[in-house]
């Protein structure tokens, strides 16, 4: 979260997540009892062999082997709509997980699962098993949005499941796309509000992309849907991720992991493999400008995280120029602080001279 600036500084920031390892144990498609317009799981998550206990133990050990002994891990499962497997199957893979908790290598479970697949029982059950988090695959708040996505559930079902995870004491969040069919700028910023509304832990922010073997691909073929370009997409992540950081709500993540088979699969859509950095470079140059105008006159100084230093540039120094068009870049002095906030500007108010 964003501290307090000092009396001698204007700031802006976003916040910069750090968190626990997240071991990703995929389970494609399971449970799923829809085939989603966009959705190719095998294909997203490179996973297509049988998910059994000894499969999860094994994958799960293999990144604590590369873990290094960090205290803070999670395993997770997704890709599927967990709780919508049988008792049965849930419990099973649960259970794999259970001598990496005991031994303290794990210190919680998170699993992703649909949002009318939620009630007071099943997240009991959960809690008495060690899951701490569940993401819940909202994808829109748009009824209309969500029918023509073939996702099979409501806006009302996420705001249900979301106030089932907070009275259970679960931490929730929440997995939103951008650029689905029949979205626009003004349902997706409904989206936005009724989430925040919500108040969940944290979201996740992916443009929608076009892969294969989806019915998404199928329209995209028939030229019946467009994709977002990646200028577009990186412009309505960060409206959507400030807003949410304002709002005090963690956007965790920007866009899908790189990946071969990702890559392989992809026929269309705003890919680009730094996609948060995107993000976080036009968060970064709006809050620069924004501290700027402040101070019409003079030289300013500002000061950056030096993990930060090639967000603020830009992708090919792009936000360089950009400053540099509008008559600014000739007049900042760039210094590095490590203990400035990651994703913060700070404008120095005694670097200011007098208009």
């Amino acid at each position: 979260m964003s501290r307090t600036a000092p009396a001698s500084s204007a700031a802006s920031n976003f916040s910069e997540v750090s968190g626990p390892l997240i071991i990703p144990v995929f389970i494609p498609h399971e449970g799923c009892p829809h085939r989603c317009l966009f959705c190719n799981q095998h294909r997203i998550s490179g996973w297509n062999r049988p998910v059994t206990p000894e499969t999860v133990q094994a994958e799960i050990a293999a990144w604590l082997e590369r873990a290094g002994g960090r205290r803070e891990t999670q395993a997770a499962f997704y890709g599927g709509s967990f709780t919508a497997l049988p008792r049965s199957r849930q419990e099973e893979l649960l259970l794999a997980a259970r001598p990496f908790l005991d031994a303290g290598q794990l210190r919680s479970l998170r699993l992703s699962t649909r949002p009318d697949c939620m009630d007071a029982e099943q997240a009991a059950f959960l809690k008495d098993r060690r899951v701490a988090t569940v993401e819940l695959g909202a994808q829109s708040m748009s009824d209309e949005v969500l029918a023509f996505a073939k996702r099979g559930h409501t806006a009302a079902d996420t705001e249900r499941a979301a106030a089932v995870l907070r009275q259970a004491g679960l931490e929730t969040g929440i997995q939103l796309l951008i650029g689905l069919p029949g979205d626009s700028r003004a349902s997706l910023r409904r989206t936005v509000d009724r989430v925040i509304a919500l108040r969940p832990d944290f979201i996740r922010l992916y443009p929608l992309l076009v892969v294969q073997n989806s019915g998404l691909a199928d329209l995209h073929a028939q030229g019946s849907y467009k994709p977002l370009s990646l200028a577009k997409a990186v412009i309505l992540t960060a409206f959507m991720k400030e807003r949410f950081e304002r709002a005090g709500i963690r956007v965790i993540r920007t866009g899908l992991q790189a990946g071969e088979e990702l890559e392989s699969s992809l026929l269309a859509g705003p890919w680009h493999p730094a996609f948060g950095e995107l993000v976080s470079s036009r968060l970064l140059l709006r809050q620069t400008r924004r501290l700027l105008a402040q101070a019409k006159t003079g030289t300013f100084r500002l000061r950056i995280n030096p993990r930060d230093q090639s967000a603020f540039r830009g992708l090919k120094s792009a936000n360089v120029e950009r400053l540099r068009q509008l008559g600014l870049w000739q007049r900042i002095t760039l210094t590095t602080d490590p203990t400035q906030e990651r994703g913060t500007v700070r404008l120095d108010a005694d670097s200011l001279e007098p208009a």
